[in-house]
């Protein structure tokens, strides 16, 4: 889940969220507490649901809300399981009508949005509610792509004005506990997106109390509720009315030969959260955070900064922790589920699409070239460890729908024929345009940024015209991509779901700026294409379409693709834990404990 988020006078309001700024920081009422301490590398901008369009927002909004359908804990490769439904869906024999149970006693966390400050029961209108906030422009929501044009009626009631006393066709609540969502076509990945915090389930109190500020004052029925939050940490605890549902190893994909190591076992028959507190950093620069986690009283939990390597490890294949570290370190390793690439945004007739057809296919030769500088061995060394998997095109090793065979011309650095590219369609040092890289402001980011101007260098384009442009917060840079702001956009993609549907959605073009398609990406093609492959099951005939426009985007150079990195996770010994595969990242800190 990266995922793609603008709160006046952010860190007032932060600020003034929380009960007490001195809440994550009272080491003396916290002694006898379970306290987690984990960290992310940005910190998330809202914790609406509806606008929780980042992986940051995500480890929270999972953990503070309930959405009708999870992850399995442990199970490798992913597998649903339900949440706040009962039991999996009963589908009509046509895929378009999904009937949906929903758990009975589940209650909103206590807040003083309720009446008496005594959180509700959580019932199915609450969902309808929920959905409906993304086609309500007010909310300023970034997850209606994952439903547009798919459930019956929402569109239109959207553009009707958004009135929540009318019903929808397509999404309603059949009685208190029931849940019916009716589609205009088959959508298969239709549970997945259930599963994602765009989904989880809030409130209307809460949401018509805190306005704007429902995103820094949350409040769901998920194992935690939020007890502050500001620009450096969110401090979570126990909601005391989250319902008792006993860990079930069998139930949740134990599998005994890889994560026995991990004591997860222990939990069996008890009901999570374990912990009486989990506290959040936000924490930028990996050498930061790893000088934390080695404190031994601060993070318990940290990926290992790619400056530590030959320090901390004996082998990189295996990874083999150095015997001093093994002794007080966990480990798990494993390829994320996503990938890093970046995109040119071809709203800009610069490099992109351009009314003169000489132009435009100019700017092609010129995307193209700028693909053929990159060298993608050098960036797994420099900053991936050399664990990375590169690949071509946008569909990661960890979808079942990855092609090894795809040629790998695109990611294979030819500095003779991107030169000869740029000749050819008469680019020289004094016309080519400039290109503005914008990025989060970091060591590594700025890093990241030279190595690529140096790649270009190689090719004959001049240093002065790869111009950096930094932003204070993710959220800073979030805000340019959705508005077309920047001609070149450079980031990571975390898997919502295991499907290649994901990122393919990235280039279709309705879901253009400011939806998930920040290339802007127009193709007539591929979106037939892909309208085509959305209404079908996982099948041979499937995945041959998905392949197909995979190779349509490395054809037309629109993005500079893709690396899937590797995952290497340390913890202290007195956690136990299985970290995240990543898919909605942070839903495994409920099940968190330590010693």
């Amino acid at each position: 889940m990266w995922r793609l988020i603008a709160i006046v006078t952010l860190s007032a309001l932060l600020l003034a969220c929380s009960a007490s700024d001195d809440a994550g920081n009272n080491k003396a009422d916290i002694k006898d507490q379970k306290v987690f301490r984990y960290a992310m590398s940005g910190s998330p901008t809202s914790l609406d649901p509806v606008q929780s369009g980042n992986v940051y927002a995500n480890v929270i909004v999972s953990n503070v809300f309930d959405t009708l359908y999870n992850y399995k804990y442990l199970a490798r490769p992913p597998e649903l399981k339900p949440g706040l439904a009962e039991a999996m869906p009963e589908v009509s024999d046509d895929g378009l009508v999904y009937t949906i149970p929903l758990k009975q006693g589940v209650l909103f966390a206590d807040d003083p949005a309720f009446p008496d400050g005594k959180g509700r029961e959580v019932t199915a209108e609450d969902f309808v509610y929920s959905i409906k906030r993304h086609f309500d422009p007010a909310a300023r929501p970034q997850g209606a792509w994952l439903w547009q044009d798919r459930i019956k009626g929402l569109d239109e009631w959207k553009a009707a004005g958004s009135d929540y006393s009318v019903d929808v066709e397509g999404v309603r609540a059949l009685d208190r506990y029931t849940v019916r969502i009716e589609l205009t076509r088959p959508y298969p990945q239709l549970l997945y997106t259930l599963a994602m915090g765009f989904s989880a389930v809030v409130p209307v109190e809460a949401v018509e109390a805190y306005g704007r500020e429902f995103g820094i004052r949350p409040v769901g029925s998920g194992a935690f509720r939020l007890e502050s939050f500001n620009t450096a940490k969110a401090v979570l605890v126990p909601n005391s009315n989250y319902r008792d549902e006993p860990f079930s190893l069998s139930a949740e994909g134990y599998d005994p030969a890889t994560q026995a190591y991990t004591r997860v076992a222990e939990l069996e028959g008890l009901s999570p959260p374990f912990l009486d507190r989990l506290e959040i950093d936000f924490i930028q620069e990996g050498s930061a955070l790893w000088s934390s986690f080695t404190k031994g009283n601060e993070v318990q939990m940290a990926s290992l900064p790619d400056e530590q390597v030959k320090f901390v490890l004996d082998s990189t294949r295996p990874v083999i922790l150095k015997p001093e570290f093994a002794a007080k370190y966990q480990l798990a390793t494993g390829p994320e589920a996503g990938f890093v690439y970046s995109n040119f945004n071809l709203d800009f007739p610069e490099m992109g699409y351009n009314p003169d057809p000489e132009r435009n296919a100019r700017n092609k030769a010129l995307r193209c070239a700028v693909i053929r500088s990159f060298d993608w061995p050098a960036r797994n060394d420099s900053f991936y460890m050399g664990l990375g998997q590169v690949f071509p095109g946008v569909i990661p090793p960890g979808v079942p729908e990855f092609d090894e065979e795809m040629p790998r011309d695109s990611v294979t650095r030819d500095v003779v024929y991107a030169k000869q590219l740029l000749a050819d369609n008469g680019w020289t040092a004094d016309n080519l345009p400039t290109l503005v890289y914008g990025t989060v402001a970091g060591v590594k980011s700025r890093l990241f940024f030279e190595q690529f101007r140096a790649f270009l260098k190689d090719i004959g384009y001049p240093s002065e015209k790869v111009v950096l442009k930094r932003y204070a917060t993710f959220g800073d840079i979030v805000r340019a991509w959705s508005r077309s702001e920047l001609p070149f956009v450079s980031k990571g993609w975390g898997l919502d779901y295991p499907d290649a549907e994901n990122t393919l959605q990235l280039f279709y073009g309705p879901n253009a700026s400011p939806g998930s398609n920040d290339a802007n990406y127009a193709n007539p093609k591929y979106d037939a294409l892909f309208e085509q492959a959305a209404t079908m099951a996982p099948s041979d005939e499937r995945t041959a379409i998905y392949r197909r426009m995979n190779q349509m985007l490395v054809d037309d150079c629109v993005a500079v693709t893709g690396l899937t990195r590797m995952r290497i996770t340390l913890w202290h010994n007195n956690v136990i834990a299985v970290p995240d595969s990543s898919i909605v990242g942070g839903g495994f800190l409920r099940y968190v404990d330590v010693d």
